[in-house]
């Protein structure tokens, strides 16, 4: 017995085939799992740089490591957070694409304002080779 078959109610698409939006509750777990995946990357790369300056023993002074391979760590992640805003994009998952260009800013902040940190450290360590956080370089 053959049943009738109903046309769709309204077909919309003007190219090649209809792209369907991705799924809500896939697009907000995807956007939400980047987004905790990104940052337990970054509470790593920072807490390294922070254990970089950490001694239990008082007789010996250190200083944290310099920022620059750090912040080219963190970059990292922001350039990959670019890269999963396009490829969400182009999924049309619309939450992902938020959150990843959400993240994207705030790293960029980070990055460019660790840079100026780094910089200005640098800058005081020419000019005063003794300051506090300077090593020697004799």
């Amino acid at each position: 017995m053959n049943l009738p078959a109903a046309p769709p109610a309204f077909d919309a698409t003007t190219g090649h085939g209809q792209r369907r939006r991705a799924d809500r509750g896939a697009d907000i777990g995807a956007g939400c799992g980047l987004v905790f995946l990104e940052l337990i990357i970054l509470v790593v790369i920072f807490g390294l740089w922070f254990l970089s300056g950490f001694n239990l023993d008082p007789a010996k002074s250190v200083t944290t490591d310099p920022l620059w391979n750090y912040l080219a760590a963190v970059g990292g992640v922001g350039a990959l957070a670019i890269v999963a805003a396009a490829i969400a994009a182009w999924a049309r998952s619309v939450v992902t694409v938020v959150t990843q260009a959400v993240m994207a800013v705030l790293i960029c902040i980070v990055v460019f304002g660790g840079v100026e940190v780094q910089s200005h450290q640098d800058q005081r360590c020419r000019d005063i080779p003794s300051a506090v956080g300077c090593t020697d370089q004799g």
